[in-house]
């Protein structure tokens, strides 16, 4: 579903979730519908016990004759318990498939935005944006839609019965009933920006507390833990005071509902108490009985516990919006349309990719790269050198298709898929067999200790206890910085992807360890896969069939001499 956008261009957060209700349409109805049964058996409740009542003290009745209404009781009470279970229950099947619906479609527009978005994005803020926010959403869909449509029709049912009972009374009702809503709306603004507030807090926090316990080692070697410990309670104190602040506004505003709820309840009562003594006389007031009198009393709780119930979720919708303003950011971020496009097959036959007069451009910086004519052949070394900054990265990310060309061409031979590998490669926490069958879900043990072996892990694996079950941690937490490298090589050799792209992939390793991922490396080229490497290091330099220097920009191949 397609994030909407007002006229001005900006989000239109209440049409988006009037789009997700609209999905579900069908269930919230069927959740109404058993709200509104709940209704009439209450109603029908307080009838019958209106009647017992008045029966015992006006009409002496034995308690025998009263039997089948207290057994109707029950069965209504019973009829009242399940539609109530099945409202609730609904009403959770709705917000578990309007949650799962805007998680998909957040995963599958943050593939579409590509690797290149999301390097700029704190991974943190980015996941408590998929947990917290959307589970914000819960009680909003679940609770307060269904509730919205209850708080009209149950009201109405309660006020027909009062006005056929006695129409004074019924208009005590109708005058009271504006008030509620009046104030939750008042409620409502400052309860939305809060929560929106502490929504971008939340994920400020988050990315703040993981960047700090990543890293924990270097702030423990220069006696920084202490500060990073003090900036995190600062951070987390700040949260706690945003929250209280929140929920001072809930309780607050919940405490002055039942203050108005009470004074219209305490003003029938008034009036039904007066009116069965005779003090007073005007309209339907002398007419009133014990039945009636009591009915009406019973009925007008239930004419505001609507109201009331709407209330307390009424800070689920502020939580909604605050929640789908921070969603819609991410939903109206705009893909790349080169990026994503279908690239045509190379116009020389035998290459696997091809670019044609690409340049690339970035907001803030203008062109960064090119122009560029490239061509990848099957089996090939091709190493990137240049100063940092000169656009090394950004060839590769070009050649990934992380971003498109803004002018020329990017052409792929069909069937082409690519590894990758840089100086940090991603390892989850889980076990080695989890993250090699990252590049291959389906590989087999064999194949994963084959792909290890040539990886240079072969041996130092077949020694560990657990083998391929050995957990780690995530980043590669328990391997060596030269073990989480060959791991991710290892990885690349089970993908079977014909183009390799390395990004300085033995950057901060010891001479040792750079020698026996350099061989591996020669290893992938001797099985025709084509790599491209960026690098600073001469040996990796020295094992290219080509080496493209790349300065601000622009790309020049050396002749080797």
């Amino acid at each position: 579903m397609a994030a909407p956008r007002n006229a001005g261009g900006g989000r239109d957060v209440r049409r988006w979730l009037n789009a997700l209700a609209a999905q579900e349409r069908r269930r919230t109805g069927l959740a109404v519908v058993a709200g509104v049964v709940a209704t009439l058996a209450t109603l029908g409740q307080l009838g019958l016990l209106a009647r017992v009542i008045s029966q015992f003290l006006v009409e002496q009745a034995t308690p025998a004759s009263q039997l089948p209404a207290l057994a109707a009781m029950v069965g209504l009470m019973l009829v009242r318990a399940g539609a109530l279970y099945y409202q609730e229950r609904l009403g959770q099947a709705v917000s578990l498939g309007i949650r799962s619906c805007v998680r998909g479609e957040l995963l599958d527009h943050l593939a579409r935005l590509g690797p290149g978005w999301l390097a700029g994005r704190h991974s943190a803020a980015l996941a408590s944006q998929l947990v917290e926010q959307v589970e914000a959403l819960d009680g909003y869909f679940a609770r307060y839609r269904p509730q919205l449509v209850l708080s009209v029709l149950t009201p109405l049912l309660v006020l027909a019965v009062a006005l056929w009972l006695d129409w004074l009374a019924a208009l005590f009702l109708v005058l009271a009933a504006p008030l509620i809503p009046l104030f939750m709306a008042l409620v409502g603004m400052g309860a939305e920006r809060l929560n929106r507030e502490q929504f971008e807090a939340v994920s400020r926090l988050s990315g703040h507390f993981i960047d700090r316990v990543r890293a924990i080692t270097t702030l423990q070697l220069f006696d920084r833990a202490g500060g990073a410990t003090a900036e995190v309670h600062a951070a987390a104190d700040d949260y706690r005071r945003r929250s209280m602040r929140t929920l001072r506004i809930a309780f607050l505003s919940s405490a002055v509902l039942e203050f108005f709820a009470s004074v219209s309840i305490a003003v029938v009562a008034i009036y039904v108490g007066f009116g069965l003594l005779g003090y007073i006389t005007y309209g339907p007031s002398s007419e009133l009985t014990l039945f009636s009198g009591l009915l009406v009393l019973l009925l007008a709780p239930e004419f505001f516990q609507p109201l009331r119930i709407l209330a307390q979720h009424y800070h689920d919708r502020a939580a909604a919006l605050g929640a789908a303003d921070g969603l819609l950011a991410i939903l109206e971020s705009d893909p790349d349309p080169v990026r994503g496009a279908d690239a045509r097959p190379p116009q020389t036959p035998d290459a696997l990719l091809e670019l044609l007069g690409a340049v690339v451009t970035q907001p803030g910086r203008g062109r960064v790269l090119g122009p560029l004519d490239l061509r990848l052949l099957s089996g090939e070394v091709v190493v990137l050198t240049g100063s940092s900054g000169s656009g090394k990265s950004t060839l590769l990310q070009l050649l990934a298709g992380f971003v498109g060309p803004e002018v020329g061409e990017r052409r792929l031979a069909g069937g082409t898929f690519f590894a990758w590998m840089d100086q940090r490669p991603l390892l989850i926490q889980g076990s080695l067999a989890d993250n090699l069958r990252l590049a291959a879900p389906e590989a087999s043990d064999p194949a994963m200790q084959e792909a290890l072996v040539k990886a240079g892990l072969g041996g130092q694996i077949e020694r560990l206890p657990e083998g391929l079950e050995t957990h780690i941690g995530e980043r590669g937490v328990g391997l060596s910085g030269g073990q989480a490298q060959r791991l991710a090589l290892a990885r690349v050799f089970l993908s079977r992807a014909p183009l390799v792209l390395l990004d300085e992939p033995t950057a901060s390793l010891d001479a040792e360890t750079e020698a026996q991922v350099i061989v591996a490396l020669q290893a992938l080229a001797k099985e025709g896969r084509t790599l491209v490497i960026a690098t600073h290091h001469p040996a990796l330099i020295a094992m290219a069939s080509r080496r493209l220097a790349i300065e601000a920009g622009v790309v020049t191949e050396v002749v080797h001499g």
